[in-house]
């Protein structure tokens, strides 16, 4: 990573910007969402490169019956071979001393013996190789949520011995560029009560039911973020294509160069996003230097803290964005040093100015922040800080003490911000982007960090457990899960079968229809799921948890992804997951909607009829709830105005109660479709 010129600047650089930036990797055993970016070991390669790749260790399950693909770093020129039970292939080190060879398929079996030579060279031996299916889990922190979270988690751990299944997880990281091995040491490890609790549960417990029919070993790579967005799991070149970002990905190859000048940048990039908004008046730029924070500004406590605990009605369940503005007074003597921007914890993401010039962003609730501030920003006098704070879950704000926001000058002294900070809420409710850097909110940064070390080992199967946070986004979402299916696709090999995993309910039921982002997501997945042969959904509606955003059944959402996998991946006949909607016709003064996938019939649990369904016209509010009948695999729905609906709706809300079931005890999902 390049620096300004200094030493001193240097080492404050890379000392702030790892704090904040993507190109720290981030480890954690706490799944709870939002997660945040935190520092750790940067994402250089080891300085001791073995013959093989890091995925080729102990107990590692290879794909079965396709070219196995084996590869890893040499010396310059050097031949390689290769040799597995018998079976053997070589290749050259190109001239960065990277080689790649492809064993011929093999059938499932083991445990056998990987060898690796270099002519003249290193030799490396990996023991307990397995050939089986391998499954990549990936997503947020549904996917991220450990056995031990689980359900009954105490007998599952004590009987989760299982040799013939193993997990390799990635370590949390994220990188502005492409990592070809992992920053975090990973390993392959054996299903046992020492291993099992801290392995991801979704895929854990989906291989184990898998197993009961394919009776093979399973290998399972779990790269996975809580909080994570669906765009840092795509590559640069996938969001390139789509023209979407370009603006943000100047700034992040910028930023992979030269930081503090793409911080500016993304300073400008931000700003005109909020110049568009609709709801912001012509010249209200808070950022400004000269910007006067009078009008519908308010003081802050001394003590900040939470807004939630402030005692201010309308943000005591506020989730959204706050402005925040402070000033530092320097002398000429102050003003001419280095200077490192301190900000204590702030929740959840921040975009920071000083003196009108954009100086850092970071996710990370609750962490702190250190800013590198660039030589002439300051100046002698009053130098104005403002920023922008957002918010979308539990407690946001800045967590004080007011203390912990100063100057650090390169004389080791430090300058406290005025402790008489401003806010002001923002109109609106549109969400601001996010820095390209932002590891779990970035671009790229989560692929290029946990997904390209994975190289282009060899698949089964991907599961996706994803989409909490781009809930604020439905209307996008179809393209952007298309885009990651497709991007991987492109790495992992065509038509890799891609098992989704739906959103499961989160949030009291509402007692009108209403519009809602969760459910809006929920049809985006079912329609990219249903276009696409190799795709199956899991549907989760009903093992969800109205008050945790992370539901511990994590055993019966494995069972679902199990059949979907059974009937997408293995050709099974049997439907892959509940009741879906074929039809919507209109049958006299009523609507009839027709079910296909249907075992044993429809049932209703709890009422005469289904609860759940809606009758729309064109509008939000011409929504009602509508009177629901089954009459074989069809339900009949009566509710007023019933001449002017044009659409069903069905366990349309975030946390919606749902009752449609079929005999196999399967919920029909949620979904929306016109009436024909």
């Amino acid at each position: 990573m390049k620096t300004p010129t200094s030493s001193i600047r240097s080492t404050l650089l890379a000392v702030a910007l790892c704090a904040a930036s993507a190109t720290c990797a981030a480890q954690s055993a706490n799944a709870h969402e939002p997660l945040q970016d935190r520092p750790g070991a940067t994402t250089s390669a080891p300085v001791a490169t073995p013959l093989l790749h890091e995925m080729f260790q102990a107990h590692a399950v290879l794909q079965r019956n396709a070219p196995i693909r084996v590869w890893g770093q040499a010396q310059p020129g050097q031949a390689v071979q290769v040799t597995l039970a018998r079976r053997k292939a070589s290749a050259r080190a190109d001239e960065n001393g990277r080689w790649v060879a492809t064993l011929p398929p093999m059938a499932a079996g083991g445990p056998y013996t990987l060898n690796a030579s270099a002519q003249g060279g290193a030799k490396q031996t990996v023991n307990d190789v397995m050939v089986g299916e391998v499954w990549l889990c990936s997503g947020q922190s549904n996917m991220v949520l450990q056995v031990h979270r689980t359900l009954d988690s105490r007998a599952e751990i004590e009987g989760s011995g299982n040799d013939s299944i193993r997990m390799l997880t990635v370590g949390e990281t994220g990188s502005v560029t492409e990592l070809e091995h992992f920053a975090t040491p990973v390993k392959w490890l054996k299903a046992a009560p020492a291993t099992v609790p801290d392995f991801s549960a979704a895929c854990f417990y989906y291989a184990r039911e898998l197993q009961k029919t394919v009776k093979v070993p399973m290998g399972l790579v779990t790269a996975a973020w809580g909080g994570s967005r669906i765009q840092a799991w795509t590559s640069a070149g996938a969001l390139r294509a789509s023209g979407q970002y370009n603006d943000e990905l100047d700034v992040l190859a910028t930023y992979a160069n030269d930081p503090v000048d793409a911080v500016a940048k993304w300073g400008e990039v931000w700003g005109k996003w909020w110049r568009g908004r609709k709801d912001v008046q012509a010249g209200d730029e808070p950022w400004a230097d000269k910007y006067s924070a009078t009008t519908g500004w308010r003081n802050a406590p001394p003590a900040l803290g939470p807004w939630e605990e402030w005692g201010v009605k309308d943000l005591a369940a506020y989730d959204g964005m706050v402005w925040f503005r402070t000033s530092v007074n320097l002398t000429a003597a102050q003003a001419a040093q280095d200077a490192v921007l301190l900000l204590g914890a702030i929740d959840e993401v921040d975009t920071t100015w000083v003196n009108g010039r954009g100086v850092g962003s970071t996710y990370g609730p609750g962490s702190g922040r250190e800013y590198v501030l660039p030589a002439g920003l300051l100046h002698a006098g009053e130098n104005s800080v403002a920023i922008n704070v957002l918010d979308t879950y539990r407690a946001g704000g800045m967590s004080g003490p007011a203390s912990a926001y100063a100057l650090r000058l390169k004389d080791g002294t430090t300058v406290p911000l005025d402790s008489a900070w401003k806010y002001r809420t923002a109109p609106g409710t549109d969400s601001p982007p996010r820095a390209p850097w932002q590891t779990a909110s970035g671009l790229s940064t989560l692929y290029n960090g946990m997904i390209a070390p994975i190289g282009k080992y060899g698949f089964r199967g991907m599961l996706w457990y994803q989409g909490e946070s781009n809930t604020f986004e439905a209307d996008r979402y179809a393209d952007l899960l298309r885009m990651w299916r497709n991007d991987w696709r492109t790495r992992f090999g065509a038509n890799l079968p891609a098992l989704i995993v739906q959103l499961a309910g989160y949030g009291m039921p509402k007692t009108q229809p209403a519009e809602s982002g969760w459910a809006g997501l929920r049809e985006a997945q079912r329609i990219v799921a249903n276009e696409d042969a190799h795709s199956g959904l899991a549907v989760a509606i009903d093992i969800g948890d109205h008050y945790d955003i992370h539901p511990a059944n994590k055993q019966e959402l494995a069972r679902r992804l199990a059949r979907a996998a059974r009937h997408v991946v293995y050709g099974d006949k049997q439907p892959p997951s509940g009741p879906v909607p074929a039809s919507a016709r209109r049958e006299g003064d009523a609507v009839a909607v027709t079910f296909a996938d249907v075992t044993d019939g429809l049932v209703a649990f709890g009422a005469d009829g289904p609860i759940g369904f809606e009758l729309c016209g064109a509008t939000q509010d011409s929504c009602h709830y509508a009177d629901a009948r089954i009459s074989g695999n069809n339900v009949t729905l009566r509710a007023p105005a019933i001449a002017n609906v044009t659409r069903v709706r069905y366990c349309w809300a975030d946390g919606p109660v749902c009752t449609l079931f079929d005999g196999a005890s399967l919920p029909a999902g949620p979904f929306e479709t016109p009436i024909q």
